[in-house]
């Protein structure tokens, strides 16, 4: 049997990747205003969880309706740290305690809790971003995959468990700020991060993290991790017998999924001035699985595209259409799974096949033979 590796391998692969580069970061710019280039940015940090996807589901086989928990946890450690910049002393002299979060002095809390202290430091909570949504994952996928627990078992589990969070998240409005979240997020190290000038910054940067997330996700995927992944996704057994740690190399890939999915929350936070229980749910964490189906589950750079157009989709119809706006995300990623298996990435791929067909060979070399590679199991 034989799959098909990526849709970014060879010349292709790299023509797509600076495409990518110039769409976001030159094309985007020019052509957007400020709150435009910020709605883009905020689709761009989904675009993270779907590569996380792509890389543990179309590649590991590991379909994860849960990853609203990371991007929750990723979100939630920059909040904290932005709302206890802005609860000095002096800005909450009106509060019963000075110096704690306004919905903890609502809700009678008079002493900062201890979990949130750590979270006054900037650099713990750039590790906090990247140590606890892996070690969270740790700790699920060994806990399932060393039982054998896959397919849609451990995609109910991981949905279970977002439900789990949100009601843990809701329940401690004390120390978590409810239904409403953590909100009236405005500086960063003193830096206003609602000014024009903060939003086309804070887009750059997600732009370059996808980017990155992507050259480093396609490294992976091409060392003997990535190559021992896909076996794994085609033949587990006959990758046990071989004498591989299955459970070790699915939860290695979970864990990097996480990462990716916390970065994307903690940039969408940083967006957005908000993160909520409402933004981590089952419906956030169907619609990332439905991005990385619509751009192509076997494609990084697929997966930003599909969040990019369905995040300008849902702009252009939720508002005239609300009420059937779910119905529509439904009914286009059951056409996606039963016509186009590959997504966007897949129509790109035929359709490129066929351009190269035309077109001498000189052009283009040896046709795609050496632009796409196998993987036979």
């Amino acid at each position: 049997m034989s799959t098909k590796l990526n849709f970014l391998g060879g010349k292709s692969g790299l023509i797509s990747l600076l495409i990518l580069a110039a769409l976001i970061l030159v094309i985007f710019p020019l052509i957007m205003g400020a709150y435009q280039l910020s709605l883009t940015g905020r689709f761009l940090s989904f675009g993270l969880v779907a590569i996380g996807l792509v890389l543990c589901w179309g590649y590991g086989g590991i379909l994860s309706l849960g990853q609203g928990i990371f991007f929750g946890l990723g979100g939630y450690c920059i909040a904290m740290f932005l709302k206890l910049e802005a609860s000095t002393p002096e800005a909450t002299a009106i509060q019963t305690t000075p110096g704690i979060p306004d919905f903890m002095d609502w809700n009678r809390i008079t002493e900062l809790p201890w979990f949130w202290v750590p979270f006054n430091s900037f650099t713990f909570t750039l590790i906090a971003i990247i140590v606890l949504p892996a070690a969270f994952a740790y700790m699920i996928g060994i806990a399932m995959f060393k039982r054998r627990v896959s397919g849609v078992y451990f995609a109910i589990i991981t949905q279970a468990l977002v439900v789990i969070l949100t009601i843990l998240l809701v329940a401690q409005q004390g120390y978590t700020g409810g239904a409403n979240g953590i909100t009236d997020l405005r500086t960063l190290k003193g830096w206003n991060i609602n000014s024009d000038d903060a939003r086309m910054m804070l887009y750059f940067i997600t732009a370059s993290l996808v980017l990155a997330v992507i050259v480093l996700a396609k490294w992976l995927l091409n060392s003997k991790f990535g190559r021992i992944l896909i076996a794994i996704r085609d033949r587990e057994d006959r990758v046990r017998f071989s004498g591989y740690d299955v459970a070790s190399f699915k939860a290695f890939a979970f864990c990097i999924a996480a990462v990716f999915s916390a970065i994307g929350g903690a940039m969408f936070t940083l967006q957005e001035g908000f993160m909520s229980p409402s933004l981590i749910g089952i419906i956030p964490s169907i619609e990332f699985v439905i991005f990385a189906a619509v751009g192509g589950r076997l494609s990084l750079i697929g997966a930003v595209y599909g969040a990019l157009v369905i995040g300008f989709a849902r702009v252009l119809f939720a508002e005239a259409y609300p009420e059937l706006w779910l119905f529509l995300m439904g009914t286009v990623f059951i056409v996606v799974v039963l016509f186009l298996p590959y997504g966007l990435a897949g129509l790109y791929e035929k359709y490129a096949i066929k351009i190269r067909a035309m077109l001498p060979g000189k052009v283009l070399g040896t046709a795609s033979s050496t632009e796409s590679s196998e993987v036979s199991s």
